[in-house]
């Protein structure tokens, strides 16, 4: 008899763990992306990029060495995406309506420049590195020292699985 109940046993038991899993919302592991998800809010003055992934850095014409390693990072990062680097745009908005020196402007040749308010995007906008999507709204933000293959990561992540523009 010990040998039926212990064949039993060992047959429920993927049942009843399976359920309690499930009643008491058990998830796995830890998320799989390195930047914060953000609720998707759209941003009207990136219209001009649609059908693109942007990464957008918000910093003064002055740039200090914690701007031109921000402005590295977007290069690096684009450029990480081989064959599917001409999906994705940089972008620097200028939030002091000023210039960029001329000393740093070879270093980040096809990087965009712009000058808007930052509605939509959450937070200390010169903290943070944000992706926009193709439809225009801002969704992921990287922390204030990113790590570079983190954002690789995230970014080839998101064009995998979306859609390549016609």
């Amino acid at each position: 008899m010990n040998k039926l109940v212990l064949v039993a046993l060992v047959c429920a038991a993927p049942l009843v763990l399976g359920t309690a899993a499930y009643l008491l919302r058990w998830a796995p592991g830890q998320a799989s992306n390195y930047g914060e998800l953000i609720p998707p809010t759209p941003v009207p003055a990136l219209s001009d990029l649609r059908g693109k992934w942007v990464l957008v850095t918000f910093d003064p014409g002055a740039c200090d060495a914690r701007c031109e390693e921000k402005l590295y990072y977007l290069r690096q990062v684009r450029r990480a995406q081989g064959k599917d680097m001409d999906r994705v745009e940089r972008l620097w908005v200028l939030t002091d309506g000023g210039k960029p020196r001329a000393e740093i402007l070879p270093g980040i040749e096809g990087t965009r420049f712009a000058a808007f308010p930052p509605q939509g995007f959450p937070g200390n906008v010169r903290e943070h590195i944000y992706v926009v999507d193709p439809l225009g709204n801002v969704m992921l933000r990287f922390p204030r020292d990113p790590d570079p293959s983190g954002m690789v990561k995230d970014l080839q992540r998101l064009l995998k699985y979306s859609p390549r523009p016609r």
